[in-house]
């Protein structure tokens, strides 16, 4: 059972997908989140890791900071994490670790997704937390900003 209709959820996309931009912008990969609760955006982030100069700085990672500031907690309970590429290992992780319970992104990562394509972090059942996942959340836009991303970058080279 969905906690959002398909208006929300396409809505909260768009709003991780401005994220995206932003990391598009300042020529990192353009992967933005968005953290919901109670139908309020309470975490945002994008890929910063070029504009940091810190590996670590996933879109999901900075969502996560964010809205644990917001909160005044590490535990993420109640909350649903969008993303516009679906999260690698260390996002699964920090998404697990935050407790968050729900996950919906857009497009598929075939090379480090670890919400079901290449690992399936988020479902583990030897783990003690499991997310609830939904995948193709406006998986056509998603994946494009990042096509046109990677061809840009090639066409550079």
């Amino acid at each position: 059972m969905s906690l959002f209709t398909q208006e929300q959820k396409e809505y909260f996309m768009h709003e991780a997908l401005k994220e995206a931009q932003i990391s598009l912008a300042k020529e990192d990969i353009p992967i933005g989140c968005v953290i919901v609760k109670e139908d309020k955006i309470i975490g945002r982030g994008h890929n910063a890791r070029e504009e940091l100069n810190q590996a670590v700085m996933h879109a999901e990672i900075m969502a996560i900071n964010a809205a644990n500031r917001h909160e005044g907690n590490w535990r993420l309970l109640d909350s649903t994490l969008f993303v516009t590429i679906e999260p690698c290992v260390m996002c699964s992780g920090a998404i697990g670790l935050a407790r968050i319970p729900h996950v919906v992104y857009g497009a598929k990562n075939q090379k480090f997704g670890a919400g079901g394509s290449l690992y399936d972090v988020l479902q583990d059942e030897r783990l003690n937390h499991r997310v609830s996942l939904e995948t193709g959340i406006l998986a056509a836009e998603c994946a494009q900003i990042m096509q046109d991303f990677f061809r840009q970058r090639r066409l550079k080279r």
